[in-house]
């Protein structure tokens, strides 16, 4: 059985207002075990002795869509995955004055677009790191929605294939 990870996009935000326990629930129906969700940020936890990624990901996309009514997408990872997007943070992990962030994408062409945004940025305010997978920001704190890297990652053509996780809330995840 592997472990996997739904980094959900979108949810408890912007009026896409899902609970927990349905959410979980409704994980559980399509056959998966060991359920868990961490905040409520749309993370879910679950096993699955399925090993076609793709398939997983478009199985729980629909199960969103049809369960919660929006249109629904997510990231999935597992879990050996994102122990090393974690271990492969290049910024300090705790800085007192940033937020550490990983923004995750299933298109490896948008991680290219906005790695590519390294050079316009301002090194006071923010910072980012190409990753495998994911691009690391580190961001002064008050700031995340008015930088540069912020402003970007909210157009509207990135909604569909990334997800921004807090390093701490990637920590929980892997707890």
């Amino acid at each position: 059985m592997a472990r996997y990870i739904a980094l959900l996009r979108g949810v408890n935000v912007g009026g896409i207002n899902i609970t927990m326990a349905p959410l979980r629930a409704a994980v559980e129906a399509l056959g998966h075990g060991h359920v868990r969700s961490v905040l409520a940020s749309g993370n879910v936890l679950f096993t699955s002795d399925r090993t076609d990624v793709g398939a997983l990901k478009a199985e729980f996309e629909a199960m969103l869509r049809a369960r919660f009514g929006y249109d629904a997408w997510i990231v999935l990872t597992d879990a050996d995955a994102l122990r090393e997007v974690v271990a492969g943070y290049p910024f300090d992990p705790d800085p007192p004055d940033r937020q550490p962030y990983v923004l995750f994408s299933s298109k490896p062409p948008v991680l290219a677009e906005l790695a590519a945004l390294s050079d316009t940025m301002d090194p006071a305010v923010e910072r980012i790191a190409a990753g495998h997978g994911v691009i690391y920001w580190e961001v002064q704190r008050g700031q995340t929605v008015r930088s540069a890297f912020g402003k970007a990652t909210a157009r509207a053509r990135f909604k569909s294939s990334t997800t921004t996780r807090n390093l701490r809330t990637l920590h929980k995840l892997l707890a």
